[in-house]
């Protein structure tokens, strides 16, 4: 059974900086590709950001590009998402994911992933 569960969330002035976190258990996660989604009421579930399994390889969505870096430590176990110059359009749940991959290869769509997380909010005021 894998397990994800992410942390970090919270309610943040604009302009302010957040990291959550997605600590995985059950299984081995340095053979997983992660990545990071987020779903604001009324809208789709969208990519937000990717990282290979090594963690040399990674990918935004373009709203991300320049704010927000994905990174991971596969001692332990968690995948990271700093989040920095947050606007209110940031406002939403955030979900990790793990994709079982066999190279270091990441996803952005959602459909690639096999595990998920609960999810946390993340609330940006203006």
């Amino acid at each position: 059974q894998v397990t994800l569960v992410e942390s970090g969330g919270g309610l943040v002035q604009a302009g302010g900086s957040l990291r959550l976190s997605c600590a995985v258990s059950g299984s081995t996660f340095g053979s997983y590709a992660m990545g990071w989604f987020r779903q604001a009421p009324g809208k789709e579930r969208e990519f937000v950001a990717a990282i290979n399994w090594i963690g040399d390889r990674t990918s935004y969505a373009d709203s991300a590009k320049g704010r927000f870096t994905i990174s991971r430590d596969n001692a332990k176990d968690t995948v990271y998402l700093q989040m920095n110059s947050l606007n209110p359009e940031d406002t939403a749940v955030y979900t990790c994911a793990a994709a079982i991959v066999a190279g270091p290869y990441y996803y952005t769509d959602s459909h690639q992933y096999d595990y998920w997380g609960q999810g946390t909010q993340v609330t940006v005021s203006s």
